[in-house]
């Protein structure tokens, strides 16, 4: 078996497209006897804003993310496998869930 830290780096943005922050969501961890590669389609949640932390957006249907990178570290005992999901950028004001 496999194990897999699933993330995706998420870009904050206000309404003039000013960077306020830049974040690596962790989406979770996944054990799989299976090899992923760059390419292959995830399906996930839509990620929105509660504040200015990172959540889930339970509201909309569920999303299919790309992988875009893998990283696998040698150095972490176990070795240890990233996969990138294409990285998104979110709007103050539009991307907000509320109270969810």
């Amino acid at each position: 078996m496999m194990h897999y830290g699933i993330c995706q780096v998420v870009k904050i943005v206000d309404m003039n497209d000013e960077l306020i922050r830049e974040v690596l969501y962790e989406h979770g961890l996944l054990e799989s006897p299976a090899a992923f590669s760059t390419g292959c389609t995830v399906i996930t949640h839509h990620l929105g804003l509660k504040e200015f932390e990172v959540v889930y957006d339970m509201r909309l249907e569920p999303a299919r993310t790309k992988i875009v990178d893998l990283e696998f570290s040698l150095i972490s005992s176990p070795p240890a496998i990233r996969v990138y999901l294409e990285p998104i950028e979110l709007i103050v004001g539009q991307h907000d869930i509320g109270n969810i």
